[in-house]
């Protein structure tokens, strides 16, 4: 349970990130390289939450449900 508050966790600190990146686009113009570095930390905290979610499931920290679509 606690490594899915985590995981939850990073993904507000991605849409944290995505919305800060607006606000300096729509603030500062194009001039602006803080626009930049919060897509740049959206984008690594978006693979480090890839890797963390491969190797969770490989270590059987979470596992993934079945899907039955033909019943």
């Amino acid at each position: 349970m606690l490594f899915k508050i985590v995981i939850i966790f990073i993904l507000f600190a991605v849409f944290f990130a995505l919305g800060s990146s607006l606000f300096y686009l729509v603030k500062d113009g194009n001039n602006s390289t803080k626009t930049v570095k919060m897509l740049t930390w959206r984008i690594a905290i978006s693979i480090f939450l890839l890797i963390l979610l491969v190797v969770a499931s490989h270590f059987g920290l979470i596992k993934p449900h079945e899907i039955n679509l033909f019943q």
